[in-house]
């Protein structure tokens, strides 16, 4: 049986690890998500935190935005459109009472896409070792950094949605099973 679309390479090139190790945690963290009411994507199933399945959905949307349009390429964010900007902070770990399911599922589905066709086009113009558009005292950290960085948001919150999950209804396991049909599946990047 072939391994899954999100399973990184025994055997391949740095690009190929680290885009691979990004599309597992994404895998991961949406099955984690996946099939919620948005009712239960509103849950605090946890009382010490308020994180909830949808919030986190809709801050790694906004996180994968920033990575791959402003601070790789210096194009402002779609997700930071959508909103005013004096709300972000909490828009993005909220979902609102006008927002459904399929809004919150969508948004990150869409702002995935939109870092994968950014990644695929910037291997193509220079690789990851090309100065990202952020400066940082002076330094413009390059697009591995900033690639490197969102693999440890993903790990992060990947943790979280494990919980948080887990306290919804009893889902556990480390990797979606091999037949989850994540949607879209990733494409070939390099």
């Amino acid at each position: 049986m072939d391994d899954p679309l999100w399973e990184p390479p025994l055997a391949g090139t740095d690009v190929e690890h680290a885009l691979g190790t990004l599309e597992r945690l994404r895998a991961t963290f949406r099955w984690k998500a996946d099939g919620l009411t948005v009712e239960q994507l509103r849950a605090r199933p946890i009382p010490t935190t308020a994180l909830t399945v949808g919030g986190l959905l809709k801050h790694l949307a906004v996180c994968e935005d920033d990575v791959f349009s402003w601070r790789m390429r210096g194009r402002p964010p779609t997700t930071w459109l959508m909103v005013p900007e004096d709300d972000v902070a909490r828009w993005q770990f909220t979902v609102d009472p006008d927002e459904t399911a399929e809004s919150v599922y969508g948004l990150w589905a869409a702002a995935v896409a939109r870092s994968r066709e950014s990644i695929r086009e910037l291997l193509a113009s220079g690789g990851l070792d090309q100065p990202g558009h952020l400066e940082f005292q002076g330094i413009h950290p390059t697009v591995r950094r900033h690639l490197h960085d969102l693999i440890e948001e993903y790990g992060r919150h990947t943790g979280h949605m494990d919980l948080l999950r887990e306290a919804l209804d009893g889902r556990v396991g480390e990797d979606p099973p091999r037949d989850w049909p994540m949607l879209p599946p990733p494409e070939e990047t390099s």
